[in-house]
């Protein structure tokens, strides 16, 4: 249940200083989840305890390939999930 929600953990140098700093987890999650349904996902998924959650909603750029010059597409949309944990939480990143 808590993949149907959660996607992947997003890692990047901003993150990993959030993570250590502001005790802050960043998750790309579906496109119909809500901040209750992420926060009961991350709890279920590592057994810790949410204090907030933060929604970014990335919007897809539009792209046109060289074959089908008259078919745009679009590439890159996604939603993200800032996670807060409280005090003495952590998760375990690989």
């Amino acid at each position: 249940m808590p993949w149907n929600v959660l996607k992947e953990y997003r890692i990047t140098e901003k993150t990993n200083h959030l993570s250590s700093t502001k005790n802050c987890y960043t998750f790309e999650v579906a496109k119909n989840a809500n901040r209750i349904s992420i926060a009961k996902a991350v709890e279920a998924a590592f057994k810790v305890k949410v204090s907030g959650v933060k929604i970014l909603n990335r919007k897809p750029k539009i792209r046109r390939s060289r074959m089908r010059k008259s078919l745009p597409g679009s590439v890159g949309g996604m939603k993200k999930a800032m996670v807060f944990l409280k005090k003495g939480y952590h998760i375990e990143v690989i």
